[in-house]
């Protein structure tokens, strides 16, 4: 890893910008010079930052099936980078998860996505994520952001967030499992396949 990820990922760890947390901070990352695919959610869940490790949960297995990887390569292959737009568990809220902290964002995404510079793919979850990534899309219904992103066949690709709570929106979206899923799978595969 080079220098200068490795000092950013070293601060990261230890990072306390936002003591107030309920569960204090606990910053929950997966980067690695070497990351070719990069996945972008929201912000770590109660049972992630319990567990310490991203995306051990329900979602993370749909999203695990959505890759077409199994945990083994998801968390042990260094190709793969997991970076949250929130670092830490921000607590739970009425309907859920809180939103990731904003300071959080603004202290780490410049210089981390500036390190990634072998990144080829990346996977953006959700809102809070378009609107870092895809800012053009932030207002635009997710449906049609997914949609978009998939047809331009670029290097970033919307996803809804692998959350058990976005099955209405698969079920009312059936072209995104037959569709996109197969592509991001495709993918994933080549990237994978590459030293």
């Amino acid at each position: 890893m080079p220098d200068d990820l490795q000092k950013l990922t070293r601060k990261m760890r230890n990072c306390t910008l936002c003591q107030d947390l309920p569960l204090g901070p606990k910053p929950i990352f997966q980067l690695d010079s070497a990351a070719k695919i990069l996945i972008v959610g929201h912000a770590p869940g109660r049972r992630t930052h319990e567990k310490n490790r991203p995306f051990d949960d329900p979602s993370g297995v749909r999203l695990r099936a959505w890759l077409g990887v199994e945990d083994l390569v998801f968390y042990g292959d260094k190709r793969i980078g997991i970076f949250p737009m929130g670092l830490c568990f921000p607590g739970s809220g009425k309907q859920g998860d809180k939103p990731p902290r904003a300071e959080c964002a603004t202290a780490w995404r410049p210089p981390v996505m500036e390190a990634l510079d072998q990144v080829a793919l990346t996977l953006v979850l959700g809102r809070y994520a378009v609107a870092w990534h895809l800012s053009k899309f932030k207002n635009a219904p997710l449906s049609d952001v997914v949609r978009r992103t998939y047809d331009a066949q670029g290097d970033v690709l919307a996803l809804p967030h692998p959350s058990p709570r976005n099955n209405r929106w698969l079920k009312q979206n059936a072209w995104f499992e037959a569709d996109v899923i197969p592509h991001i799978q495709s993918r994933v595969a080549g990237l994978l396949a590459t030293a």
